[in-house]
């Protein structure tokens, strides 16, 4: 039977994010989401309940999210549920709890943290950043190869626009 594994929440953040370095010096960032669910219940009555999820992102993602998030600010989250487990050191006790792993992202609302809107940044799962999609991911390096001829470099891509060229403020469409 296949798995799939794949959560998408978007939310409010419940507190400022929380900046923290793994051993090996790997930017690690948590953050809290509020999402909220509204619904009717079969009386009529308007309902709304809201679930606080923790949510954890590395690397990359993390010091971006540290750097432009903020408590209350909108967000979009992709990314994994994973459990996490524990022994209560009080009452000995096995504790667990549901995270999301943070694979993708993307900042909403405007610059000043407010709702609305659908601007922002969109960063990929992993150390890098960039693309929208899982499948846009950069292939892995590859090794060196078996045989005789050596790898050749493909030659580097020339700037569309030279150093001199200046653009205008109505050249910019937005």
């Amino acid at each position: 039977m296949a798995n799939y594994n794949k959560v998408i929440l978007v939310g409010n953040l419940t507190r400022d994010p929380v900046l923290r370095y793994l051993p090996n010096q790997t930017p690690v960032v948590d953050i809290g989401l509020a999402v909220n669910h509204r619904y009717r219940t079969a009386a009529g009555e308007d309902r709304e309940e809201v679930m606080f999820i923790d949510c954890t992102a590395f690397g990359k993602q993390a010091e971006t999210i540290n750097q432009y998030c903020q408590k209350g600010r909108p967000l979009l989250v992709e990314g994994r549920l994973k459990l996490d487990t524990w022994d209560d050191k009080q009452t000995g006790q096995k504790r667990s709890k549901h995270k999301i792993n943070i694979d993708n992202f993307q900042l909403l609302g405007g610059r000043d943290g407010g709702g609305g809107g659908g601007g922002g940044a969109s960063h990929e799962g992993g150390q890098g950043g960039g693309g929208y999609e899982d499948d846009q991911r950069r292939p892995p390096a590859r090794g060196p190869q078996r045989g005789g001829a050596p790898q050749q470099q493909k030659p580097q891509a020339e700037p569309p626009f030279s150093e001199e060229q200046q653009f205008k403020d109505d050249d910019i469409p937005f």
